[in-house]
């Protein structure tokens, strides 16, 4: 029987690289974004260039009920997964009190009770299957908390510490799990959250998303826990815990700042 690689936010950025890395490693493919036209160009390219399998699923991750029936399509489907990788998520930059409500919700549906959900289904069937791998895609953001991006930073702590824990829970099943954290990457991430994004962009310590997803892959064949791609955001992820709670939330809250909305 085929298995395949499920890939969330496959549409773009690190989702997008992703998909290209593990197809270029022959890796038949089921790829999941809410633009339907956007990851069937894309599974057509990646079929024509690899000569892999990509099936595609456009589901907007932050609706329950849509989410319940792509889950249940797979259950029901014959297609085994053997990785799964959670790219999927979305950020807010700006004072908390001033964001729109319904957009927090939207991040905290698609940041954590997707992906957890996510994981739940397809982690049941690995088990069943005899074994699997998982990849949650956090962000150097876990490491810290952050002021002005407030529920993104809240988020990736949950993916970070939530992967950590099924790490040690699935092992026995013959489950490996890993935690994707990248420090910023040129993506559109930056343009979606509606933040100033022109230092950013231009940052010459930025990761492509292809860089990114090269590393990543080759972590997920160590069977490394956490993945942190780059020496400088290593050292930044580190930093955390080398100074007082104050000083961190201090100056992450000044960092946010700056590239939030006036």
């Amino acid at each position: 029987m085929t298995r395949y690689a499920l890939i969330t936010g496959a549409s773009s950025g690190i989702g997008l690289a992703m998909a290209e890395a593990l197809a270029r490693r022959g890796r038949d493919l089921i790829l999941v974004a809410r633009q339907r036209d956007r990851l069937e160009s894309i599974a057509i390219e990646l079929t024509q260039r690899f000569g892999v399998e990509v099936l595609f699923r456009a589901c907007d991750l932050g609706e329950p009920l849509r989410l319940s029936g792509f889950l249940l399509e797979l259950e029901e489907g014959e297609r085994q997964i053997d990785l799964l990788v959670n790219c999927a998520g979305i950020g807010t930059c700006g004072p908390f009190l001033g964001q729109d409500w319904m957009t927090e919700q939207d991040l905290i549906e698609v940041n954590i009770l997707a992906l957890t959900r996510i994981c739940h289904a397809v982690g049941n069937s690995m088990a069943l299957q005899g074994g699997g791998q998982i990849l949650n895609v956090a962000s150097t953001a876990a490491f810290k908390p952050g002021p002005w991006m407030s529920t993104y930073h809240a988020s990736k702590a949950y993916v970070l510490h939530f992967s950590e824990a099924l790490r040690v829970e699935l092992k026995k099943c013959a489950i490996k799990v890993s935690v994707l954290c990248p420090g910023p990457t040129r993506t559109g991430f930056f343009a979606r959250a509606q933040m100033h994004e022109q230092h950013l962009t231009h940052d010459k310590h930025l990761m492509s998303p292809e860089e990114v997803a090269l590393y990543a892959v080759r972590a997920l064949d160590k069977n490394t826990a956490i993945i942190i791609p780059g020496r400088r955001n290593r050292w930044l992820a580190a930093l955390p815990r080398l100074g007082s709670r104050w000083l961190v939330r201090t100056l992450a809250g000044r960092t946010n700042k700056a590239y939030c909305p006036r």
